[in-house]
């Protein structure tokens, strides 16, 4: 697929993210819930936070356009809701996102994790050693944190797309997107981003935004990759701390525009 192509895509999804504003039901950690309704806020999607299984069922399948399941903060009774959410989301054809926090460091969360990938979601974005790890690959990481580069997780990146029949978005200094078979890189995005608590888990949040309204997961995962990238870049030109880098992310994916992707995007086929 061709730059100018890709960048469209990216820039199509963010102008119906505007028009239509996505109920995405996000299943995440208490860690980054704030900056994660916030980012959805920023950039016209509609967050919504809930723990109690009944109530997410009852609101997937009444108003809800997408689903997140975060693992960050995981515990047994939480593992109970992203189970039946992720069932009610299949049996609804809604799009949902798996994010593997810490996937591979810690028992519990790596078996549940497993059985979350059964469940087939339609995308799954993590950093380069979530993503190893949940492949069942040898990663390096710490904490949360991968010290692995990103693209020394695309061949598992690739063999998790194929088994789940789905996309996975490999995060990191180039995020890469694959269904498999086709692979797409970005180049977008900056350190600041790993400096400020939740960016992360909160682009899984956005993932899900961009898969409520894009033509195919595929797309979904390019333009998020973009968008975040993008509004990272813009932030990083207003501020080099961590404090204000936090708002002026915020200020650029509320301020992005479409025009914006089309000429900064910095997409391509690997």
């Amino acid at each position: 697929m061709e730059k100018m192509l890709l960048n469209e895509i990216a820039a199509g999804t963010l102008a119906r993210i505007r028009e239509k504003s996505p109920l995405v039901l996000s299943l995440t950690n208490s860690v980054v819930q704030a900056i994660t309704a916030n980012l959805l806020l920023a950039v016209g999607a509609a967050p919504a936070m809930l723990s109690e299984i009944s109530e997410c069922n009852d609101m997937l399948e009444t108003c809800g356009n997408a689903l997140l399941v975060n693992l960050g903060t995981l515990t047994r009774a939480q593992a109970e809701t992203m189970r039946g959410a992720a069932k009610t989301a299949n049996e609804r054809n809604i799009p949902w996102v798996l994010d593997p926090v810490a996937v591979g460091a810690l028992r519990f969360r790596t078996e549940f994790a497993q059985e979350m990938l059964a469940m087939r979601p339609t995308i799954v974005r993590g950093n380069a050693g979530e993503i190893l790890a949940l492949a069942g690959e040898t990663a390096q990481t710490r904490g949360t944190d991968s010290i692995c580069a990103s693209d020394a997780a695309l061949g598992a990146a690739q063999k998790i797309a194929r088994k789940i029949g789905g996309i996975v978005l490999v995060t990191g200094e180039i995020d890469y997107v694959t269904d498999g078979a086709r692979t797409i890189a970005c180049g977008n995005g900056n350190a600041m981003m790993t400096r400020v608590t939740g960016v992360g888990c909160a682009m899984g949040a956005l993932t899900a935004a961009c898969a409520a309204v894009a033509d195919s997961p595929f797309e979904a995962a390019v333009s998020c990759a973009a968008l975040m990238g993008t509004a990272g870049d813009i932030a990083l030109e207003k501020s080099a701390a961590p404090g204000s880098f936090a708002a002026a992310l915020l200020d650029a994916l509320y301020e992005i525009s479409p025009e914006t992707l089309r000429s900064r995007a910095k997409l391509s086929a690997v």
